[in-house]
């Protein structure tokens, strides 16, 4: 696909300090790839946080091209993105209702919130009521996490409540798992147990409790709508296991100076970082105003103090390593042993993608690529491809 008006955001590339490629063809793989694991269960799209930092606008058509008709925000305005993107979607606000008056907005845009309490199930009695409509609504349990939701004896209390009064109607009873990333977590089977007998209480309605390392638990556990979310966007399911998602975000650097540092000098604030040898730096348009996480620098930061290696961009084939701290709008790469001549002013640095994985990426400054992602700033180019072309 040809790059057009429709297909980019943000600031033209010649003028961006650096750059996203968004495959939509490997996001639409990825989401049908766990759809198909899923089934019978229906697979919802998660695009809360603004679709993980890449763009509800254009994240919610594709996975809606790839056939799925579910989304879950964390915010109304969120909602309202996403039916602007796919008007004929059901969409979930887990965040809950705020207050009475946001009820219009839920209306407004036919979202259905996700009600995490006592207080939340009052507010939208009370809407419903005003508005003369028996509005529908999903319950929220925390079966262990102690987040949002629901303890079960509320929601066992409610629902015996509601099946005689009627006052709401919910659609789908849910609750979200702690551990599912540790298969071997004891605490994943006490969730479902407790989720089980709630959604016991609520025959006829639809249930979910698993995100993307929960479905890999089993079927028991896929419950009639899975919510898998960083396995869309390319991330690993599991810490520490071969990533079988096709890679979707691509994040590049442009260089913006090539600099030639004698050993004994050195390199970025604090001057924490002293070079052992004559050192060809090859300075990049990155920094932590762009997401890129100041943790990840080689030296000054607190991370470093341990044993876990710092971060790494990869160019002409090879990884080259950070060097001293990450600043602002720049970082520093070691070009060294790619040799004089073989990095220039304006070439691009990959800072995740195909040959550096975002989980890679995020361990080296100490996060997840949840954060990573969800972090990306405003000063990217942003480019949106269909398997490269």
């Amino acid at each position: 696909m040809a790059p057009d008006s429709q297909n980019v955001a943000g600031p033209e590339m010649r003028f961006a300090g650096a750059s996203l490629t968004i495959d939509l063809e490997a996001l639409k793989a990825n989401y049908a790839a766990l759809a198909q694991v899923c089934a019978p269960a229906v697979t919802a799209g998660v695009v809360k946080a603004d679709a993980y930092g890449l763009g509800i606008d254009r994240v919610a058509p594709a996975l809606a091209d790839a056939g799925c008709t579910r989304f879950f925000v964390a915010l109304p305005e969120e909602g309202a993105a996403v039916r602007r993107a796919v008007p004929e979607a059901t969409i979930y606000v887990l965040n809950g209702l705020f207050s009475e008056e946001s009820g219009s907005l839920y209306l407004q845009d036919r979202l259905i919130p996700v009600l995490n309490s006592p207080v939340d199930v009052r507010l939208w009695e009370t809407f419903c009521g005003v508005s003369g409509a028996r509005l529908p609504c999903a319950i929220n349990i925390d079966t262990g996490m102690n987040r949002l939701g629901m303890t079960v004896e509320e929601a066992l209390a409610f629902a015996e409540e509601n099946a005689l009064t009627q006052a709401i109607d919910p659609v789908l009873v849910m609750s979200h798992l702690a551990c599912a990333d540790d298969q071997a977590h004891p605490m994943n089977r006490r969730q479902l147990e407790s989720f089980q007998e709630v959604a016991a209480a609520f025959p006829g309605i639809e249930s979910s409790l698993v995100n993307s390392a929960g479905i890999l638990l089993g079927a028991e556990y896929h419950g009639s709508v899975t919510r898998p979310g960083i396995a869309v966007y390319g991330g690993a399911i599991l810490p520490g296991t071969a990533n079988p998602m096709r890679v979707v975000v691509t994040a590049e650097a442009r260089v913006a100076q090539i600099r030639h540092a004698r050993a004994g000098e050195t390199v970025s604030y604090g001057a924490t970082q002293t070079l052992s040898r004559d050192t060809i730096i090859a300075v990049a348009a990155i920094g932590y105003a762009d997401g890129y996480p100041r943790a990840g620098s080689a030296t000054g930061v607190a991370l470093r103090q341990t044993n876990r290696p710092a971060g790494h961009g990869f160019i002409q084939g090879q990884r080259v390593p950070i060097l001293g701290r990450i600043t602002m709008d720049l970082t520093m790469f070691d070009v060294t042993d790619l040799g004089p001549g073989m990095v220039a002013k304006g070439d691009m640095i990959e800072l995740f993608g195909p040959n550096l994985p975002i989980d890679e990426a995020a361990a080296a400054a100490g996060t997840i690529s949840y954060e990573l992602l969800t972090s990306l700033g405003r000063r990217y180019h942003r480019r949106y491809v269909e398997s490269g072309r």
